[in-house]
Order: structure tokens, then sequence, then C-alpha cells
């Protein structure tokens, strides 16, 4: 186990207020049905932001959040790594956006795109800016508005994402180095990252990007919204997140019974099921809010992790398992003791 240089000082969410039932779709003429949507995903309900609300709006909101928490002012962060796969605009970044609303003038602002694993990759890099010194304090935020890049006559897909955001500030661990005992220590213990470009078309946008702009037949044929091979999706995440655990505990020198709470990328339950018990942690200590507010994508383990605090699931002294599986294909996870 690595002594930690980053821990989590503080954690925040930004969700709409806007709740789009399973029940709801028939109103907007998709065929489906709560009980499909259920069986298959586990989901009731998302979140699903307003006009004027925005990636930026949501990050925002979560930032604030996590700063407060964290006791920090927008002028002490170092750097502001947004991870987003839905940016307000495509040039420049979500984050500098953000950077401007939070007022943090001496941030370094950047965003990052790794899609539901993002998360779990921006705070892998921003731990490494601390690690090297570039930076003491770094806030990292998911932030999704996935509702604009969903095909709404799709129910393959539009009945599985939500928007909202996620954040959390990290801090350079002072007292790392002195502690003699790693099982001691808080902070980030493990990460693993890993990625399979390969496979990308069983989970992407084909229209909209410099390959193919956006242009009245791109419109026309849909090609610029999300499209999904869900069965194959499916395998490769039970696998790929399986995989990510494994890679965690090892680093963290912990097994299963380790672990007090287990927090995933709430995309399908039965994904984050076959998860669970591939890493040998009982349901009882997976936090689960799939059903409350669908596939935020990278916001997802963020908006659960200030959720689980909230409730008592997570406190100091709490060893988590945090896993993801997104587009790309891009898998990670994380070991953090709070």
């Amino acid at each position: 186990m690595k002594r930690p240089v980053a821990y989590v000082a503080g954690t925040g969410r930004g969700v709409p207020a806007t709740v789009l039932t399973n029940h709801d779709f028939a109103s907007r003429g998709i065929e489906t049905s709560h009980e499909w949507i259920v069986e298959r995903t586990g989901i009731h309900e998302r979140r699903i932001a307003a006009n004027g609300e925005s990636t930026c709006s949501m990050a925002a909101e979560a930032s604030r959040r996590a700063m407060e928490r964290a006791g920090v002012q927008a002028g002490d962060l170092d750097v502001i790594v947004l991870s987003t796969a839905t940016p307000d605009r495509l040039l420049p970044a979500t984050a500098v956006d953000l950077q401007a609303a939070l007022g943090a003038q001496r941030a370094a602002a950047f965003d990052l795109s790794a899609a539901c694993s993002g998360w779990l990759y921006a705070i892998t890099v921003a731990e490494g800016l601390i690690a090297t010194g570039a930076a003491e304090t770094a806030l990292v935020v998911g932030a999704e508005k996935m509702s604009a890049i969903v095909d709404w006559t799709d129910r393959n897909t539009c009945v599985l994402f939500g928007d909202g955001a996620g954040a959390v500030v990290l801090r350079a661990s002072k007292t790392a180095r002195r502690i003699s005992d790693p099982n001691q220590a808080k902070g980030i213990l493990s990460s693993f990252m890993r990625s399979d470009g390969q496979l990308a078309e069983l989970l992407w946008r084909p229209g909209g990007g410099a390959t193919e702009p956006f242009t009245e037949a791109t419109l026309t044929d849909r090609s610029h919204f999300v499209k999904m091979a869900g069965r194959e999706v499916f395998k490769h995440a039970v696998r790929s997140m399986s995989e990510a655990a494994d890679r965690a505990l090892d680093g963290a020198k912990l097994t299963g019974a380790d672990i007090d709470v287990m927090i995933p990328h709430q995309a399908n339950v039965r994904i984050i099921e076959a998860t669970a018990k591939h890493a040998n942690i009982p349901m009882d200590k997976v936090y689960v809010n799939v059903d409350r507010y669908g596939n935020t994508s990278s916001a997802s383990i963020g908006i659960a992790l200030d959720e689980a605090i909230e409730k008592g699931r997570v406190k100091e002294g709490t060893t988590a398992l945090l896993v993801a599986f997104g587009a790309g294909f891009t898998w990670a996870s994380m070991v953090v003791r709070f």
C-alpha cells in the first residue's frame, strides 16, 4: 500500500430539480414501460436539466458545496479538472467557464474526456499533480448534460441517462510521510486506469466531431446522438469493472473483506451486482442510487459518494472502493480511506 499524497477534503453534488420517471416516457411517445426499464436496468427515474441549466451550472453547484465542506475558497484552488462528455461548447473547455463562475482566477483549468470513467481518471490526474508539487489543492468535477446527446426516439438509450454533477476537493496530505503504519494512512491508497479503443464503436457518437461535422445529413440520420450495442457493452462492463476492482484492491493490498463500502459507476444494477459478487463484497456494502438518477456518466460516482457521506455510509475511517466503466472503452478504479 502506498502512502497517500492526497486526501478527499470535501464533496458536493449538483442535480436538476426536474424528475423524469419511467411512466413519463409514454407522454413522449416512447414505446416502453416502467417494468421493462426496471427489469433491465434498475432505473425508476432520472434528473433532466431544464432550459438554462448547463454542464457548467451543475458543475458550479457541486463545486461550491464541495469547497464549502472542504473549507477552501476559490483563491485556494491550484487546478480544476472537469470530466465531461457533454461540454457546453467545443472550444474553449467547460472547465474555464467553471473557473470563471467560481472566481478561481489563479487556478489552471482543463477538461478531460474518458466518458463514465472520467471522474476517476480526473482524480488520478489531479493526484499526480499534487504528488509532483504542481498543486496542493485541486477541484475535480464530473458533470454531464446527457439529455442533450441522447436520441429521444431510441428507447434503448434515452431511458438510461440523466443529468447532474459530482465534485470533490483534493488536498495534499501533509502528514502522509510521517505515518509509520501505512494501514493507518488516509487518502487515495491505490488507483487503476485502462482503455481499449478497438471497441469504441460499441458505445459512441459517430457524428458531430471534426471527422463527421454537423451537417444536414448528420442531423437527418441522427448520428450525432449516442449509439450503443447494449448486450456487448454489458458483457465488457462486467468483465472490465471486475478487473478494475481486482487491480485497485491488489494495489492497496486489501481484499473485498476490507472494504466498508463500494461505490460503483451507476449505469445498471445488474452490472453493479455482478461486480460486487466478483469482488466478494455483499450488496449491503454497495451504495446504489441508479434507481433515482439513472446513468449520469462521469458524474455518477461523485453524486453517489456525496450522498453516501450525507447518509453516514461514508465517514472518517471508511475504506471505499470506487470503480467505473465507460465509452472508449475506458475503465478505472480507486481505493480511498476517508
